[in-house]
């Protein structure tokens, strides 16, 4: 089945990473604030970050912004209705995407190992946030020379299920549709980004769809078969 592939578009949250997007109602921002120095908006830091994040979150499911997200930097003066400067604009950001970022478990580390030693490995992201905790975390994994190319949403303002974020890392990576399979834990996003752009995909995560290649219960599964 896998033969002919010899490239492994993989997403992200959910995918290889976990435990990302801490936003819920529980969350107290201004404890991350305060360790990076914030102190102007600690009184109303959590109905800030909340705010961008809901800001965020309801253009996501809009297809008009697959092609125009806007920044978490644009996100965060809109709901805050007033200029900010710089270095706390810069706080701010720092704060939401430290409860954005997840972890890396071992096994997963392991077998994108695995995967390198027979794929050519890209990974497409979606993140609000700048990449800069990504790039970081990544390397302390000791993954990030495991990518041949990574397409972060957040350096474009282009989000899945748009078929440009798949489109421009096959030509990073001079590659065809053909020679790729995309793996991701989201219908909507990953798999029906991956079918816009003429290529197969496989769930993870409990995920299914009768468009799917296969649905599997993790990359870990996916490592074992190949």
């Amino acid at each position: 089945m896998f033969e002919e592939r010899r490239v492994l578009l993989l997403d992200m949250n959910g995918t290889f990473m976990f435990g990302e997007d801490r936003f819920g109602a529980q969350e107290d921002f201004s404890i991350q604030y305060q360790a990076l120095g914030g102190v102007t908006y600690t009184g109303k830091i959590n109905t800030i970050i909340q705010s961008a994040y809901d800001y965020l979150d309801e253009r996501y499911l809009d297809k008009a912004y697959q092609n125009q997200f806007p920044s978490l930097e644009c996100a965060i003066l809109k709901t805050l209705g007033e200029g900010l400067e710089r270095e706390e604009l810069a706080r701010i950001v720092a704060t939401f995407a430290h409860h954005e970022l997840g972890y890396i478990p071992v096994e997963y580390v392991n077998a994108l190992r695995k995967l390198q030693r027979r794929f050519v490995l890209a990974a497409i992201i979606d993140i609000w946030a700048p990449k800069a905790l990504w790039i970081d975390a990544f390397r302390e994994a000791g993954i990030l020379d495991l990518f041949s190319s990574l397409f972060f949403s957040s350096d474009h303002g282009i989000v899945k299920p748009s078929p440009k974020t798949f489109e421009f890392v096959l030509s990073a990576i001079n590659a065809c549709a053909g020679e790729a399979i995309m793996i991701g834990d989201s219908p909507r996003r990953d798999l029906g980004g991956a079918k816009n752009a003429g290529i197969d995909c496989i769930l993870v995560g409990g995920a299914t769809h009768p468009d799917a290649m296969m649905c599997l219960d993790s990359l870990l599964d996916f490592s074992i078969l190949v």
